[in-house]
């Protein structure tokens, strides 16, 4: 059961990061505040009538920071319901991956985490894995984009099977992904199966509002998308090497591509299709969320991990 967000100051979360990353009954401290804030409260039924259980020889708090409420009688911690649940990686590791994830513009390899956090490289791997899951947006709750919204497409991945001018991926194993970015505003990027008219016209249906005005390139599948947007669909000609006329071009979409491809070269190095998606989660979480300060963007990734719980079966189809 959610309750209600607790934001720290700016000065506090940077402050109790480092401290969080490196001390484990910090980090304990640290997710229950930005879980519970001042008001602790039952993740199963939401009562505030609970109490932190303590050791009887010591008076400290439980070895499993366990917490108990007096209504339903059950005991938790602030691992139940989240990402992190039934994990037996200490929280401290999990503060740093989150900070890390959280911080680093094209991405944090998991090899580092592994040096850093003296893992394994599997647990590194799992640990990523699910914050990326953490990140991604609902498809409920989250609105569609709408004002002037930029639409492109691209290849990610391996080496074309034969060389050419062709630009759209035919004879490659590349990935296709599309983009929808709002001006000055939210991004939302997907693995989609090709580029043709039906795939792109269906991805921008999904993800921009009707209201919005639509900006492509000229590539033919994009012809005839605009009439049901109420702003228009309007195109650059990148086949005559026209790239900004008025206000019209997708530079946006271009430059998040090339953040991208930057991160999976540059960090990841290799990535299947199979897990692309969640990159690119993590790539739209920074993106969306890059008003805020590195300490707030941190708190934000750990929030929306609540409510969230991916299973090992869950996660080679998620």
């Amino acid at each position: 059961m959610k309750t209600k967000r607790h934001y720290l100051s700016k000065s506090k979360v940077i402050g109790r990061i480092p401290l969080a990353c490196s001390d484990e009954l910090a980090a304990v401290k640290f997710l229950e505040t930005q879980r519970w804030g001042n008001d602790p409260a039952c993740v199963l039924c939401g009562s505030t009538n609970v109490y932190k259980m303590k050791d009887a020889s010591t008076g400290k708090r439980n070895k499993r920071f366990l917490w108990r409420c007096h209504d339903c009688k059950n005991q938790y911690t602030v691992r139940k319901g989240t990402v992190y649940e039934e994990s037996r990686l200490d929280l401290r590791h999990w503060c740093y991956a989150f900070w890390r994830a959280s911080t680093s513009k094209k991405g944090v390899a998991a090899l580092e985490v592994q040096r850093h956090c003296q893992i394994s490289l599997k647990s590194a791997l799992f640990l990523l894995n699910r914050i990326r899951f953490a990140m991604a947006p609902d498809p409920d709750i989250a609105p569609k984009l709408t004002g002037t919204v930029e639409c492109d497409e691209t290849y990610v991945g391996g080496k074309p099977r034969y060389k050419g001018d062709n630009k759209r991926g035919r004879g490659t194993k590349k990935i296709p992904v599309f983009a929808a970015v709002e001006r000055q505003g939210r991004i939302r990027r997907r693995v989609i199966t090709n580029v043709t008219c039906k795939t792109l016209e269906k991805a921008i249906h999904e993800t921009v509002d009707s209201k919005a005005r639509i900006i492509t390139d000229d590539y033919a599948a994009y012809i005839g998308i605009g009439s049901e947007y109420a702003g228009g669909h309007e195109s650059i000609r990148h086949s005559t090497r026209e790239y900004v006329r008025g206000d019209i071009h997708t530079n946006t979409a271009e430059s998040s591509f090339a953040i991208v491809k930057r991160g999976l070269m540059g960090i990841y190095q290799s990535v299947s299709k199979e897990y692309l998606h969640r990159y690119l989660w993590q790539f739209d979480f920074i993106w969306n969320n890059r008003h805020m300060n590195d300490g707030e963007r941190t708190v934000a990734a750990i929030q929306s991990a609540e409510g969230k719980r991916l299973m090992f079966q869950q996660s080679r189809e998620t």
